[in-house]
């Protein structure tokens, strides 16, 4: 199997525009500040866009998706047919497992950023008397989400060249070797046989 350009195009373009929505799901962190209500004499937590949230989930999803191609062509490595032992082997099943642990985190951060972020404080307390503590995401963790969608997208380019020199088709192999001669000699064998039967 040869490396194909477009499946390369498409995992590239999917882990950088996941890369930009996590970055921009970083810069517009939902805030918070205490207010009082008018109403009465409480405080509760005024909370900003929920911006975030929308980028983290887009990013995740395209995420998956990349993952999903990348491991869809290459048929997961476990399944499909047979590879050459050597470097290429080594260095597809590295890339193989390093990919799959930046996914796993960048996917965690992502679910888990977006998690927190939708989360609003819903209590309320007494004004200057108790003091609120409004929860908001903490700074960093999509910006982690972003870094590790980057090594993702490095790990599974390396992964898919790795696993396009290894494949060799090692059942067509086999079959050529199995039967100690080589396809030319096949031929010549089976043409002298044709030609005896007259």
């Amino acid at each position: 199997m040869g490396v194909s350009i477009p499946v390369l195009v498409i995992i590239i373009s999917l882990h950088l525009i996941a890369f930009v929505f996590a970055v921009g799901a970083e810069r517009r962190r939902s805030t918070a500040t205490v207010v009082p209500d008018k109403y009465d004499e409480k405080t509760y937590c005024l909370y900003g866009t929920d911006a975030s949230t929308v980028y983290g989930l887009a990013a995740f999803g395209l995420l998956l998706i990349s993952q999903t191609v990348v491991n869809g062509v290459t048929k997961c490595l476990c399944f499909g047919r047979g590879m050459m032992g050597g470097g290429s082997t080594s260095c597809a099943i590295f890339f193989f497992i390093f990919s799959w642990v930046c996914f796993l985190g960048a996917e965690a951060c992502l679910l888990a950023g977006s998690a927190r972020n939708a989360y609003h404080t819903k209590y309320r307390a007494n004004f200057h008397i108790e003091h609120l503590s409004c929860a908001t995401l903490r700074k960093g963790v999509f910006a982690a989400s972003a870094a590790l969608t980057l090594l993702s997208m490095v790990g599974s380019i390396l992964y898919y060249w790795s696993h396009s020199k290894a494949d060799t088709g090692g059942w067509e192999k086999h079959n050529n070797e199995g039967l100690g001669m080589t396809s030319s000699s096949f031929a010549e064998n089976q043409q002298q046989q044709k030609g005896g039967e007259y």
